[in-house]
This record gives C-alpha cells, sequence and structure tokens, in this order.
C-alpha cells in the first residue's frame, strides 16, 4: 500500500512516517502545497494524509482539487484545528476522516486500516478514453478508429486501471491490490503475464497510446514518444 503523507513539520514528518513504514506501508512525503499537487498528478496512492495548514496552496484547497478532478483515494485531514466546525467543513470538503493534532501514530494507523477496508472498487465508467483508444466496460472491446478488440475480464480490468490513472506511475503492488483483490494470491509472472497481453491488444489496434516499464518502480500509460 502507498500513502501520500502531506505535512509541514518536518519533525512530525519524520516520526509519524517510521510508524507507517514499520507497519509496511510505502509512504510519498512532501510539506508544501505545491509538491503536494506534483505527486497528485504523477503518482497513485491508496490513502492520502493532509495537513490542512500548509505553506503556499492550503489543505483545503488541495482537498478540493481532488475531489474536483474525480479522484476518489481516501483522505485524513490532519489539523491543530479541531472545533466542530472545522470538522464539519473539512468533512464536507470531501475529506473521509479528521484527525485532531497532537495525535497518536496508533491511532493514524487504526484510522488508515479502517479507509482500506472500505470496499475496493473504481468508478464506474461505461466509456473510458485517452488519445485515439476506447474502452466499453460493459462489452470489454477496446477500440481505435475502426479497429476493435475483444479482451477478457482480467485484460479488460487491468486496462481500465491503467485509463483510470493514464500519465501516473502504478506500482506492481497496486496492480495487484485493485485488479486481484488484497485477499487473492497471485504470482508475481501472472502481472508481467497481462501486461504482456495488453500490450498485445494495443498494438493489435495501433494506437499512439502505450504501457512503459518503469524499472524498479512500476508501469504507467503514456503517449508513445514518437507521436
Amino acid at each position: 500500500m502507498r500513502l501520500l503523507f502531506i505535512e509541514d513539520d518536518e519533525k512530525l514528518c519524520e516520526a509519524v512516517t517510521l510508524h507507517l513504514k514499520n507497519d509496511g506501508y510505502e509512504v510519498d512525503i512532501c510539506t508544501n502545497g505545491e509538491d503536494a499537487e506534483y505527486y497528485l498528478s504523477n503518482t497513485v496512492h491508496d490513502v492520502i494524509i493532509l495537513d490542512r495548514m500548509l505553506p503556499g496552496i492550503d489543505g483545503m484547497t488541495i482537498l478540493k482539487n481532488i475531489r474536483n478532478n474525480k479522484m476518489k483515494t481516501p483522505v485524513i485531514m490532519v489539523t491543530a484545528m479541531g472545533c466542530k466546525q472545522d470538522k464539519i467543513e473539512g468533512l464536507d470538503s470531501g475529506a473521509d476522516d479528521y484527525l485532531v493534532k497532537p495525535y497518536d501514530p496508533e491511532e493514524l494507523l487504526a484510522r488508515i486500516r479502517a479507509l482500506l477496508r472500505r470496499p475496493r472498487v473504481m468508478e464506474e465508467y461505461k466509456i473510458l478514453r485517452y488519445m485515439d483508444l476506447e474502452l466499453n466496460t460493459d462489452t470489454f472491446i477496446a477500440s481505435c478508429g475502426q479497429i476493435k478488440v475483444s479482451l477478457t475480464k482480467k485484460e479488460e480490468k487491468l486496462l481500465e486501471y491503467f485509463l483510470l490513472n493514464k500519465n501516473q506511475i502504478l506500482t506492481r503492488k497496486q496492480i495487484l491490490d485493485r485488479v486481484w483483490g488484497l485477499d487473492n494470491f497471485v504470482e508475481e509472472g501472472n502481472i508481467d503475464n497481462y501486461i504482456f497481453l495488453v500490450r498485445r491488444r494495443l498494438k493489435a489496434l495501433n494506437t499512439k497510446v502505450s504501457i512503459k516499464t518503469l524499472h524498479g518502480v512500476g508501469y504507467r500509460m503514456e503517449i508513445n514518444a514518437d507521436d
């Protein structure tokens, strides 16, 4: 699981991050709103821990941008502003949970686990498009212009996940969790096999879209460099 921890208190950030990593999470850290916007645009996360008071772009603005961009990632807003109205404003703006400083890292971990226990469903779209590529999630048909190919259910789910997160880095763990599910045992080679199959479908479609391997990091759907 990959978390995005947005916190301007560097000492607090360091201490809490240690607890998060000890609990098995991968953690991306940023201490200001501008860096947060960069991470949100380039990497997919399973939970976002968001400080309300940040230099530059403040936490409430970031939260509203997340929801305006239709991102469904759970957000825990963390702040010293703990009055009832502050909590209401944060929750109404799209936060899934609200934690008041100072807090026990173990409580934060418990709240993260609670969010991750929620059903992990991807947004329901019938038609997904990126450049010249189109996917019908009802019929499992991908097309580019007049060329069409039929996909298996797993190929469709994999391509759907990439299309919902185009231009963003997806780790192997994220792909396993979102496409195969948290409780399914899948051998590492299965991901490679299905990535190969989806790439073959894209090649057959002659689309400008491809899936790039980022060695040691994961994969990213992007437009071919030549196009």
